[in-house]
């Protein structure tokens, strides 16, 4: 595992067209935004795991973890979640 160190605001980028940015910072809690081509999936780790195991994945399952607010809170637009499955 490849272990970066990175400050708000900073990014690292994979394969040339992926972007993770640091959006922010609060106590042990940190907000990555993700910047990927739309036909590259993006899940978090739970929602990932629930599509493999064939899970029917429910409101409460796609909505931002606590504490995380949503796109109305955010300071800078969000691109759409691509946690639901079509």
């Amino acid at each position: 595992m490849l272990v970066l160190s990175r400050k708000k605001d900073e990014s690292i980028v994979i394969n040339n067209d992926i972007t993770i940015v640091v959006v922010e910072i609060r106590g042990d809690k940190v907000r990555l935004g993700v910047e990927a081509p739309k036909e590259v999936p993006v899940h978090r780790r739970e929602v990932f795991e629930a599509i493999a195991r064939g899970e029917p994945l429910d409101a409460t399952s796609l909505a931002p973890a606590e504490g995380q607010g949503d796109a109305s809170t955010a300071s800078e637009p969000r691109p759409p979640a691509t946690d639901a499955i079509p």
